[in-house]
């Protein structure tokens, strides 16, 4: 049986943090407020995944009540994940994410996304999208208040 599920997030930009999103560190004068690094790919990523899986959202697995894990690496988060789709015997057969942001400029950091995401998911780039858009400066993305992401995956359980 084929499964899918659907992950958002969204985070604020903040000084004096660093952007970190799909595992990259992108040069950029703000980074993304979070308890974690805040990285809004992995954290969509990871809901789609659990969505697909019928469990509960990283919120629940990973709180922001919860000082232990204050800046933890997302990648890690996108690990464990990826540990309980195979614990529900299931297989990610791909993922598709797209982030929307005015800037800074995402598509030159995309492969290093991929090779980062893929690696913590354990499966091939190649079953791995990952896009950039902006919002034509509409809204708080346009703005250049915050970043947007949206993830769909598809597991065969």
């Amino acid at each position: 049986m084929n499964r899918i599920g659907l992950g958002v997030d969204v985070h604020q930009f903040a000084a004096g943090r660093k952007l970190i999103i799909g595992g990259v560190e992108i040069p950029y004068e703000r980074g993304l407020e979070g308890h974690s690094d805040a990285d809004v790919l992995t954290h969509a990523i990871a809901d789609a995944l659990l969505g697909a899986i019928g469990e509960v959202d990283i919120g629940h697995l990973f709180p922001n009540t919860d000082p232990k894990i204050k800046g933890i690496n997302s990648i890690l988060i996108l690990k464990e994940v990826a540990a309980r789709v195979k614990k529900a015997k299931a297989k990610i057969s791909n993922v598709d994410a797209t982030l929307i942001a005015q800037e800074p400029k995402l598509s030159p950091h995309i492969t290093a996304m991929k090779k980062n995401l893929a690696a913590a998911l354990g499966i091939e780039p190649t079953q791995l999208g990952v896009k950039a858009t902006t919002s034509e400066w509409m809204g708080f993305t346009g703005r250049k208040e915050g970043i947007v992401a949206v993830a769909v995956a598809l597991v065969e359980l």
